[in-house]
């Protein structure tokens, strides 16, 4: 599965258990990220060998919402060391995550969103807990952008299996 730097970014920033993807903070005076970071936003899928998982495009654009409005405060979550210890946790467990999110991804009933939203929390519950305590604010700030994006996709969803799915998850871990 071959995904966009967008898209790697957007859903790595929502759960950084969740083989989704980073965005890049956007706002105009915010400083350069430490060079663990910038691994971590553009390097994580790659440790996240997904086959059949796979984050609907309207979370994508959702998530990278959440990120792009992050402010200042919340952007010093990204510290070299969270991010460092990210890094490493990743490599280590990638496989392990990605094989859990592809079964049960593949085993979540209905449609797309269902599929990546029951997937997705399952396994950032399951993994959660394995997760550094350096990156604990990176945690905090990955668990406000995954229950805004769920709370606003709930909101906007047309399709009313998918308003299910996310009104389910936005709780998040």
């Amino acid at each position: 599965m071959s995904l966009s730097r967008t898209a790697r970014r957007a859903a790595v920033t929502a759960a950084l258990v969740s083989v989704s993807t980073l965005a890049l903070p956007s706002t105009a005076q915010a400083a350069p990220l430490p060079p663990a970071c910038q691994e971590a936003l553009l390097e994580t899928l790659d440790k996240f060998p997904v086959v059949d998982f796979t984050v609907p495009d309207k979370v994508k654009n959702t998530m990278m919402g959440q990120v792009l409005g992050l402010s200042e405060a919340e952007q010093a979550a990204f510290t070299e060391v969270a991010c460092a210890a990210w890094n490493t946790w990743a490599t280590r467990n990638g496989q392990a995550v990605a094989a859990d999110l592809d079964t049960r991804y593949r085993n979540a009933a209905g449609p797309v969103c269902n599929k990546f939203a029951r997937s997705s929390l399952a396994t950032l519950k399951k993994y959660a807990p394995n997760v550094p305590a350096e990156t604990r604010e990176l945690e905090k700030l990955a668990k406000k952008i995954w229950r805004d994006s769920m709370e606003k996709l709930v909101a906007e969803a047309t399709n009313a299996d998918c308003r299910t799915a996310y009104d389910a998850v936005k709780a998040g871990w």
